[in-house]
């Protein structure tokens, strides 16, 4: 019963501000378990000018999926991506995961202005005020995804191929003994976090030109390659 969720879960149905109204945020959520704390989360970022993609892995029980999707159901500006991957910590699927939110939101009828990625565990400190303030304050125009050069300690990573075992009990990433080709165009390996803000513009970059595709190509045997692809990526000359 959605007028009853929107109700007794106190969602906001209109905008707080027209600063809010006329600065639209996209958010990716990849979730896999405990679904009270994913209804807490989206009711804590929700705003009906916003725009949500939220990725349920493929392994999660049928009944999971079935609650989330009558959750999604109640919302215009909520959907599951139209491409679920078995999800597996540290392995290439995460990243693929936030890559095809990605291309679902790109053709999204709201004209966002950034895309923030979480996962089932994330909860906000700030408003959703506060967040369009501090990105407008420092970063308008620019992507935040902090990263520093690959360290020494992290070289292991794509330096040697690795590979996803998805088990519904169990599922890993393992390395293999096959050593990888450098990067592709000589790129500088960044290493950084796998959570970002990222500007329309870059994330339509990241689906289009020759340079990320390839990188993404390379990285599909890498170790949480979502550490190092879009930091990287950010740091691209141009």
């Amino acid at each position: 019963n959605c007028s009853m969720v929107l109700k007794t879960l106190h969602f906001i149905t209109r905008p707080l501000s027209d600063e809010e109204r006329n600065f639209p945020l996209a958010y990716i959520i990849t979730i896999h378990k405990e679904l009270e704390m994913f209804i807490r989360l989206l009711r804590a970022i929700y705003m009906p000018q916003n725009i949500y993609c939220i990725h349920v892995d493929e392994k999660s029980p049928k009944d999971y999926k079935a609650a989330v999707q009558n959750i999604v159901n109640c919302f215009e500006n909520i959907f599951i991506s139209s491409k679920r991957e078995n999800v597996v910590y540290a392995g290439f699927s995460r990243l693929q995961a936030d890559i095809n939110c990605m291309r679902d939101l790109v053709h999204s009828k709201i004209q966002w202005n950034y895309v923030i990625n979480l996962c089932g565990q994330d909860y906000p400190i700030k408003t959703n005020k506060d967040i369009i303030q501090y990105i407008k304050s420092k970063w308008n125009g620019k992507n935040m995804t902090p990263g520093v050069v690959q360290p020494l300690h992290m070289k292991h990573r794509t330096q040697v191929s690795y590979r996803e075992y998805v088990h519904s009990g169990m599922s890993y990433v393992y390395p293999t003994k096959t050593r990888k080709a450098k990067p592709p165009y000589n790129l500088t390996i960044y290493f950084g976090s796998a959570y970002y803000i990222l500007t329309k513009e870059f994330v339509e970059f990241v689906l289009t030109d020759a340079r990320a595709k390839d990188l993404l190509e390379w990285s599909r045997d890498t170790y949480s390659p979502d550490e190092h692809y879009w930091v990287t990526l950010n740091r691209l000359n141009g």
